[in-house]
């Protein structure tokens, strides 16, 4: 297992959709095992391969930070079915260093992915697991929370974030 180092704004990889995973052999199970120790390292409650620089559409998310077994989540190739509501709460993101802004989000989601071992899964989530779930899967398509925010709070956030990733 091997802490990666985790990529920030103005990096490509961070904005384009990523390539659907089709092998779930050794190899995605031994990047599982790096974006998972990379993650409680950071600490963070999500990651997607894109921000370690790893082109694929899988991600991981543990709200706990590994302090609850069994709470660990892969979403492969995820795509949201439902949403529901509304919540609008602060938000960061590994990619974006010592940035937060309030973010809304769908109250309520259920997601269609498949798990480690390509098994077909159906995922529901509230509050922060909600938010989880959309913050990572928005990273698979290519986008950052901060892209949910409208105008000038966007210009400016973006602004922000490239700013610290150059000085970081």
């Amino acid at each position: 297992m091997t802490i990666r180092r985790i990529v920030t704004i103005g990096d490509p990889v961070l904005t384009a959709p990523c390539k659907p995973v089709t092998d779930f052999g050794p190899e995605l199970q031994a990047l599982l095992q790096d974006m998972k120790e990379t993650m409680y390292a950071a600490p963070g409650v999500g990651l997607a391969a894109n921000q370690i620089g790893v082109d694929l559409a899988v991600a991981v998310i543990d709200l706990t930070i590994g302090e609850e077994p069994g709470r660990f989540f892969v979403i492969a190739n995820p795509r949201i079915t439902v949403m529901e509501g509304e919540q609008r709460e602060e938000e960061g993101c590994l990619s974006i260093p010592d940035l937060t802004e309030e973010i809304t989000r769908p109250a309520k989601v259920k997601v269609a992915a498949q798990d480690e071992h390509g098994v077909e899964r159906e995922l529901e989530g509230e509050g922060l697991m909600a938010r989880a779930l959309c913050h990572e899967i928005g990273h698979l398509n290519g986008r950052f929370y901060i892209d949910e925010l409208k105008g000038l709070k966007k210009t400016l956030a973006y602004r922000k974030a490239r700013k610290t990733a150059k000085e970081g």
